[in-house]
């Protein structure tokens, strides 16, 4: 199997494969590395439609991974197309006054609103008053916005290839907002519910999803996504042994081979 990969640090010791910086693909050369390549793995989003529809290749984490987890809008938007009941109550809107009012009408204190291209849990924002959301505003030309659910921790299930690989809780221990282990979250690998694993292995399915890492949280005796990551963290994978490269190649293996 020849592979083409755009970003080798997710690729290390994978056998038979080829490095192409993603702003030289239309070069001579790197043309003839993609041509001859079996499959091009983590592309970044500006590439995917040249590669699968003017150069017709394979790509991995597949077209749906990358173009619905490139932000938080169409993250949400694939949720509400096959899963809406497990998703917070959220709305979308673009910025100006008739819709900062809206917001204040249909969101009591405190509320979340999102920057929509952060990750790590940079980005996200408790807004307990008017001032709060009136500065996110001015700095955000959309608004994400989302009812609060008490919590203090959620469930990072990670699907890779073609089912979940890993899932562990990250518990907030600081009394902070965010429960991102890059925002100081412990890792917990005990008694994951096999409702929410299920949740994520049929979502991810229907969505054509196979590379993400899915936070999900519970409120109320109810499971909700909050978003999916496609290029998400390995610290789980590296508590547990997981070598997510064997992972991601041995499915490669299996789907690219036979088809």
């Amino acid at each position: 199997m020849k592979i083409v990969t755009f970003n080798p640090f997710r690729t290390i010791g994978m056998p038979g494969i080829q490095y192409v910086k993603p702003e030289r693909m239309f070069e001579k050369e790197e043309r003839r590395k993609i041509a001859e390549a079996d499959v091009c793995l983590f592309p970044e989003n500006w590439q995917v439609n040249a590669l699968v529809y003017g150069m017709k290749k394979t790509i991995f984490p597949s077209i749906q991974s990358i173009q619905m987890g490139f932000n938080k809008i169409e993250v949400t938007r694939g949720f509400w197309s096959v899963c809406p009941d497990h998703v917070p109550k959220t709305v979308i809107l673009g910025r100006n006054h008739d819709n900062i009012n809206r917001v204040f009408d249909e969101f009591p204190f405190p509320f979340v609103a999102k920057e929509i291209r952060n990750s790590m849990g940079k980005g996200v924002f408790l807004i307990e008053n008017h001032k709060q959301f009136n500065e996110y505003a001015e700095n955000n030309p959309y608004f994400y916005v989302q009812e609060y659910l008490p919590i203090d921790r959620d469930l990072r299930v990670c699907f890779v290839g073609d089912d979940v690989v890993a899932a562990y809780w990250r518990i907030n221990e600081r009394n902070s907002f965010r429960n991102n282990v890059a925002q100081g979250a412990k890792i917990s690998f005990d008694n994951i519910p096999n409702e929410a694993i299920e949740l994520v292995r049929t979502t991810a399915r229907n969505l054509g999803v196979n590379h993400a890492g899915f936070d999900v949280i519970t409120a109320g005796g109810k499971f909700y996504f909050l978003e999916f990551n496609t290029l998400f963290g390995n610290q789980g994978f590296q508590q547990l042994g997981i070598s997510i490269e064997r992972t991601i190649y041995d499915y490669l293996q299996r789907t690219i081979t036979t088809s």
